[in-house]
């Protein structure tokens, strides 16, 4: 057997860990890859291309899309084998795996309104405040320094971003006058949004789980069914303000995002253009006036 995967005593193969964790860095990787070679009987990279092509097609008839998980680990697996080993004509006949084209959820004005007031704690209020209000992402919110808030020219520098890259954001008034009475009676330190204390007692940033939790119990109390998470705010964020007629490039610029093509996706998703969406049932049986 090759030095990937190995015999048991009962004639299974497993992945040799000591040297997988080295090869593929996640054990998942490595799982899926055990699955393979105990469909053949064979380590993976001993598999001619037929062998594995056939094998994924066999992925694909099992799950509904092949960008499942356990196909794209699979293939992800086996392509940095082919490339460890070398094995260049293996890598690249292997199929791109197609992302799923979703549109995001978005809240509508009403929702997002709710969502605000909800809260008991004015802190709460404000995470989720700025998570709107400049469209961040929750690591870039966390992030988020005292410092980073200019009140004066109402904009907020975000600091690396994805793709470490800063840029600024507007700050609307209604957020700036919250932040000031959140600032004098919270005194927060270095970050806007502290969490606990650390064992030292110095401060720390906001947790993760700790505005996702903020976000899941106020969609809870509010009583809004569909799904929001954090970055349900970037998303109603970002087609609110193509809704009200800013352009396209200028929402790339705000969200930080590289590529206009991944901006786009918002075109879908508002209710704007050279006329909004109707339904077709409201043309055929227009409302009368029964006055």
């Amino acid at each position: 057997m090759s030095f990937f995967f190995q015999h048991n005593k009962d004639n299974t193969l497993h992945p040799i860990f000591s040297v997988s964790n080295e090869f593929f860095g996640l054990n998942n990787y490595a799982r899926c890859l055990a699955h393979l070679a105990l469909h053949f009987d064979c380590s993976p990279e001993l598999l001619d291309i037929e062998q594995v092509e056939e094998y994924l097609h066999h992925l694909k008839k099992m799950h509904s899309t092949p960008s499942e998980s356990f196909f794209k680990h699979t293939v992800y697996g086996l392509r940095y084998v082919y490339r460890m080993l070398g094995m260049k004509d293996k890598h690249i006949s292997l199929p791109a795996i197609a992302r799923q084209k979703k549109l995001p959820v978005v809240m509508s004005a009403e929702e997002v309104r709710l969502m605000l007031k909800t809260p008991r704690y004015l802190k709460h209020r404000l995470i989720l405040a700025t998570l709107y209000d400049c469209g961040l992402r929750c690591f870039e919110l966390r992030k988020v320094k005292l410092t980073d808030v200019d009140f004066n020219r109402k904009m907020l520098h975000v600091r690396e971003g994805k793709g470490r890259k800063d840029r600024y954001v507007p700050l609307s008034e209604h957020l700036l006058r919250g932040l000031k009475k959140y600032i004098q009676t919270d005194g927060p330190s270095i970050w806007l949004f502290n969490g606990q204390p650390d064992e030292d007692g110095k401060p720390t940033a906001y947790s993760q789980r700790g505005i996702q939790w903020i976000v899941l119990q106020t969609k809870k109390e509010a009583g809004i069914e569909k799904p929001i998470t954090t970055h349900t705010f970037r998303h109603s964020y970002a087609t609110h303000l193509l809704e009200n007629g800013l352009d396209i490039v200028s929402i790339k610029e705000l969200l930080g995002h590289a590529h206009i093509e991944t901006t786009m996706l918002y075109l879908h998703v508002a209710k704007s253009g050279r006329q909004k969406p109707f339904s077709p049932l409201d043309k055929l049986y227009p409302p009368t006036n029964t006055k």
